[in-house]
């Protein structure tokens, strides 16, 4: 009989292989059973008991752990696999900020950048953020859309942890308060079911400074969210999401998995299960998949 609970360390791939010691510290914190390796010098499941008074928390296993540069993440066994993913885009799914981009590349980077970051941390509401960045844009040429484009890199793991994903059945979307310009093409190249965000407003080649619709905030973020659980039959336990910045909390707070990927200092504040290291292979490790599991190009 499986134990309720198991501790996965993930480690940078790049930065090393797991180390023997990092788990036999991991086991002896949780009482854990043998490793399960998931990926070979990468991620181990260690099956433990629920935690009781006493035990050591998540917040400490992480903190003990982050010398050797691993992840943890401890989760309850059963409802590990999700059924629908949604995923932030920048700095998450792609590896920078492209509104910023598009600002440095048309010499308002600094204005642009300083407002993006009061935003993720959570100094001014997203909205307003959106509408006075978009502003800075006005009269601007809009085949800078294209120049950030060819630069645009996608996070380790993206690719496989979406497609891994729709191969088990689950629905996965994009959902971003950047421009749909970039969502759409984002969600192509990692095969995302569907995607959301802001629609740039492009007039005669020129972008206007304003928005073509709505703006995409966090509580929209949150509205998908339940839309996708609803559409997919699901209760929200049995969602994954993740992202990096304030407006990404009310969906990472409302799923079963909300995974604060390389977030900032106010979302780590509130968002207990943390990837600070490694990529997004570990959003499939925290549910249990082996690598020889996950679909690859």
């Amino acid at each position: 009989m499986s134990l309720p609970s198991v501790l996965t360390l993930i480690a940078d791939r790049k930065a090393g292989p797991l180390k023997p010691e990092a788990i036999d510290v991991a086991r002896s914190l949780v009482k854990g059973k043998a490793p399960i390796v998931l990926s070979e010098g990468e991620a181990v499941d260690i099956p433990c008991p629920t935690p009781g008074p006493g035990a050591a928390s998540a917040a400490t296993i992480r903190a003990t752990l982050a010398p050797y540069q691993v992840d943890t993440l401890l989760l309850k066994t059963r409802g590990r696999r999700k059924a629908v993913l949604v995923a932030d885009m920048d700095s998450t799914v792609v590896t920078g900020e492209t509104l910023d981009e598009m600002a440095a590349a048309l010499g308002v980077g600094e204005q642009v950048a300083a407002i993006t970051r009061a935003s993720m941390n959570g100094e001014i509401d997203f909205e307003t953020s959106i509408e006075q960045r978009v502003a800075l844009l006005a009269g601007k040429s809009a085949s800078v859309l294209e120049d950030v484009w060819k630069n645009v890199t996608l996070t380790d793991g993206a690719k496989e942890l979406v497609q891994t994903m729709r191969k088990h059945n689950a629905r996965t979307a994009l959902v971003s308060g950047g421009f749909t310009w970039f969502t759409q093409r984002v969600a192509e190249l990692c095969g995302f079911d569907e995607n959301h965000g802001n629609i740039l407003e492009i007039v005669d080649g020129k972008m206007t400074g304003k928005l073509g619709g709505p703006v995409l905030g966090p509580d929209a973020k949150l509205t998908h969210l339940e839309a996708l659980t609803t559409e997919r039959g699901v209760q929200l336990r049995a969602a994954l999401t993740t992202g990096d910045g304030a407006n990404d909390i009310p969906m990472l707070a409302s799923a079963g998995l909300g995974l604060a990927f390389h977030a900032k200092p106010n979302v780590k504040k509130v968002i207990g299960t943390q990837i600070n290291f490694s990529g997004l292979r570990a959003h499939l490790f925290a549910q249990g998949y082996r690598a020889a599991d996950f679909v690859t190009d």
